[in-house]
């Protein structure tokens, strides 16, 4: 281990190297500030820039775009409530409501700490188990992830709030517009109405912008606009306090991601959902969740950053990519003449372990970089409402343009924001809706490729131990909440019950 960070510091520490770290990180932060790009989308379009670059300094640079622009995407979720990418979509939920009660400044900061010390708890992952977690991985087939997410959408039980069956229905809701297109694996055309337009599906990032900034922004006109929020700087500081409660989520959610980032395919994005689910389940303050609390946005940044960092394990080790922005760097591995896959550490070991190490000081650069800015950016909520909607919907519009560059997308973002002002007038939770769309063409497809393996029999998940046991884990973690709140119910009316005749006696 200390040999290969020692290979890996002189590689990454040449002042070229850091250079374009540096470059990276702060590029990726300002296309994670705008909704619709995302991390894919800006390794894409900056992809040909690097062609000139030695392929460790190219491939440092892209690296740094990928999980620079997670930060910038938290960001714009915490005080816009816009997620500039799919991961980011969590935060919206206690971040913005952070923001809404005078605390923007202490959000961001807790986002870019509990972001940093994942890219340390990973880089030592990464050193340690690089290899070893990467020939386990390889055990994982269509059950194992089928199951997974399973135990995904059983987190609609932490999302769902007072009301689980509104939850459920919401849940619900998204998997059926996650449906809409041609099914996946067939020429079946779903829910289309005949529309061209709907034969891709709807867009993801349309969904998002239209559910959580339009229909955030007519949610407050309905409610007559709130006042801008009048914090002092100091309030918008981060306290003592809410640094020692941000610590237990943050390792629980760095864990938690570098454990499902290594799983290809499953994504920084399901690994925020189920670490707030976590944080639902085992946080101190779990019962405050949604209503602007530290841990809700610790535990999801903390599990989006270390999923980020741990999807190179199998893409570097194995060839595979483990999320959608790296199969983009895959392709930028075969440009340079690099072939992913287990001679790549024994061929190219200073370019891999300077690649690794590189992630640790581009989250230092994203610390140093945004962390002072944190109360700066937060001034942005002190603006009057009347110049800050416009501002969001401009955004919001303009993103959503750019991911599907027609008008039909902007259709969609109106139709979602409708659907988002509904469902916050009528008291319904958004995330059910978000996680069933986010899983939805993951459980088809896993559907699918595990019914092929078992010729029909979906029973082949419980004849793979670890497939089984992530079955027995989400049916356990979806009905364990709600029988353990009606037997604590029924103790307390029997007690209620039992108090009467006690005193009667004393008497």
């Amino acid at each position: 281990m200390l040999e290969n960070l020692q290979l890996g510091l002189e590689t990454a520490l040449t002042p070229t190297n850091l250079l374009w770290c540096f470059v990276g990180v702060f590029l990726g932060t300002v296309i994670g500030l705008l909704p619709g790009l995302g991390s894919a989308t800006g390794v894409a379009i900056l992809l040909p820039v690097t062609l000139a670059m030695e392929p460790i300094t190219a491939l440092t640079m892209l690296a740094g775009i990928y999980y620079g622009s997670q930060y910038g995407a938290s960001t714009s979720s915490i005080l816009l409530a816009t997620p500039g990418d799919s991961s980011s979509v969590v935060l919206t939920l206690d971040g913005y409501q952070m923001a809404r009660n005078g605390r923007a400044g202490a959000a961001l900061a807790i986002s870019a700490i509990s972001s940093f010390i994942a890219s340390i708890v990973t880089l030592v992952g990464l050193l340690l188990l690089a290899q070893p977690i990467a020939a386990f991985a390889l055990n994982f087939g269509p059950p194992e992830n089928l199951a997974i997410i399973l135990l995904g959408l059983a987190t609609i039980v932490t999302f769902a709030g007072k009301n689980v069956l509104r939850g459920i229905i919401m849940a619900a809701v998204g998997l059926l517009i996650s449906m809409v297109g041609i099914a996946a694996g067939f020429p079946t055309a779903r829910f289309t109405f005949g529309s061209v337009n709907l034969l891709s599906g709807l867009e993801f990032v349309a969904v998002m912008i239209g559910l959580f900034a339009l229909g955030e922004v007519l949610h407050q006109i309905h409610r007559g606009g709130e006042k801008p929020i009048r914090a002092s700087f100091r309030d918008l500081l981060l306290t003592r306090e809410e640094l020692r409660r941000s610590v237990a989520p943050t390792f629980r959610g760095a864990g938690l991601g570098f454990g499902l980032g290594v799983l290809p395919g499953a994504g920084a994005t399901l690994a925020s959902f189920m670490s707030y689910g976590l944080e639902g389940r085992v946080g101190r303050h779990r019962r405050k969740l949604g209503s602007g609390t530290v841990e809700g946005v610790a535990g999801p940044e903390a599990s989006n950053n270390a999923a980020a960092n741990a999807s190179f394990i199998p893409t570097l080790s194995l060839g595979i990519p483990g999320s959608g922005t790296t199969a983009i760097l895959l392709g930028a591995f075969v440009i340079f003449g690099l072939q992913p896959g287990p001679l790549l550490f024994e061929q190219h070991p200073a370019l891999v372990w300077g690649l690794l190490v590189s992630f640790f000081f581009g989250n230092l650069l994203l610390l140093v970089l945004n962390l002072p800015m944190a109360p700066v950016f937060a001034q942005l909520l002190r603006l009057p409402y009347s110049y800050l909607y416009p501002l969001i919907l401009f955004l919001g519009f303009i993103g959503a343009f750019a991911v599907g560059n027609n008008m039909f997308t902007l259709y969609v973002v109106f139709a979602a924001g409708a659907l988002g002002y509904l469902m916050k007038r009528f008291d319904f939770p958004v995330a059910p809706l978000v996680l069933g769309l986010v899983l939805g063409p993951l459980l088809e497809r896993a559907l699918n490729q595990t019914s092929s393996m078992g010729g029909g029999n979906l029973l082949i998940v419980f004849q793979r131990p670890i497939a089984a046991t992530f079955v027995a884990a989400a049916v356990l973690a979806f009905v364990a909440p709600p029988l353990m709140k009606e037997i604590g119910r029924r103790r307390a009316l029997r007690r209620a019950a039992d108090r009467p005749d006690n005193e009667e006696i004393d008497a």
